[in-house]
Parts: C-alpha cells; sequence; structure tokens
C-alpha cells in the first residue's frame, strides 16, 4: 500500500482500504483483506484520489468518495467478492469531499476539505449544505465523519485544519459499522 487512506469492514470480516494514490495521477485503488489476512487488489476504479468510504445499508456495495473527481462512487460487491463496475451517486462538484458516514436511513453525511462544509445526501437526493463555516473557525478543513454515542445520533468530525473534533447533535442515526469477530 503507497497511501492507504479509509478502511470499512463487511460483515464477513474483509476489510476494504482505500489507497489514494498521488494527488493529480489518478492511480488510486482500493483493497481487501480477507480475514485471514490475504491482501489483493479489489478495484482500481474508482481512481481519482479514493478517500472515505463506508457500506450500503444492505452491505452489497462500498461506497467510495473521491476527493479529485469530486463524486461518490458506488461499487457493487459481486457474490463472488469481486468488485462490480463503479457508478456515480453523488456528484459534489465545487468542493473537495473527503470524509463518509452513512445514517440508518441511507442518508449520507460528507466532510469536504473545502470548502469547510457538510453535506447531508437523503437517498436517492441532491447535496445539502448541512454545516458551513467560511472563516473556518469550527469546521476548519473538516475531513472524517462519524456518527458517535450510545444511540449513534451525533456526529463527530475531524478538522484537519484545526487538530480537533466538533461534536454536534445529528437529527439522525447512524448505521452500525461492521467489526470482525475473532475466534
Amino acid at each position: 500500500m503507497r497511501v492507504p487512506n479509509f478502511a470499512a469492514f463487511d460483515e464477513a470480516g474483509n476489510l476494504y482500504v482505500t489507497d489514494s494514490g498521488v494527488w493529480g495521477d489518478d492511480d488510486g485503488l482500493i483493497y481487501r483483506v480477507s480475514p485471514d489476512g490475504g491482501t489483493a487488489v479489489w478495484t482500481e476504479k474508482p481512481r481519482r484520489f479514493p478517500n472515505g468510504c463506508c457500506l450500503s445499508l444492505d452491505g452489497g456495495a462500498l461506497l467510495v468518495i473521491e476527493s479529485r473527481g469530486r463524486v461518490i462512487s458506488r461499487i457493487p460487491i459481486e457474490d463472488d467478492g469481486s468488485a462490480g463496475r463503479a457508478e456515480p451517486v453523488a456528484d459534489l462538484t465545487g468542493s473537495q469531499p473527503d470524509g463518509l458516514a452513512l445514517a440508518d436511513d441511507g442518508t449520507m453525511l460528507v466532510g469536504c476539505y473545502r470548502p469547510d462544509r457538510l453535506y447531508r445526501i437523503s437517498p436517492g437526493g441532491h447535496p445539502e449544505v448541512l454545516a458551513e463555516d467560511p472563516d473556518g473557525i469550527v469546521l476548519n478543513q473538516p475531513a472524517n465523519v462519524a456518527f458517535v454515542g450510545p444511540d449513534l445520533d451525533r456526529i463527530a468530525v475531524s478538522s484537519l485544519g484545526g487538530w480537533s473534533l466538533t461534536i454536534a447533535e445529528a437529527g439522525l442515526s447512524g448505521r452500525p459499522l461492521n467489526y470482525p469477530k475473532f475466534g
């Protein structure tokens, strides 16, 4: 791995890892690490700086942000575990998306490194600005977004420019993450 960036487990314990590559070279890819540790390139698409990722609600696809492509792509996980054809699900032109979290109703929350904002994208909907900080005081280069708390009803947003976390009420609940089972 050259530039491992973000990871997500599926229900079977496979770990999908985005490798962003070199900014501007469009040489990113995604690895799949099996529960026994075997590691292989899962797909070379999307290539435009793959970044934040998560599993779809049904677990049948990986949702991946392409920061340089300014898009969220959906990559089906085929029955044999291979990657299906990537398809765009949200256009974020005019921003540089970074991190992604999925609510239990399918709503996506996206942290954008530039401009300093968070998007909410309802299932089948268009991006709506959830929060914006034109002065970069609180949301200073927001990157990763995660649902936190006992009920996963708050969000934590990392701030690359401020080296901090911002936690706020989300108004919706997050989809629980998959965790591998050992032993």
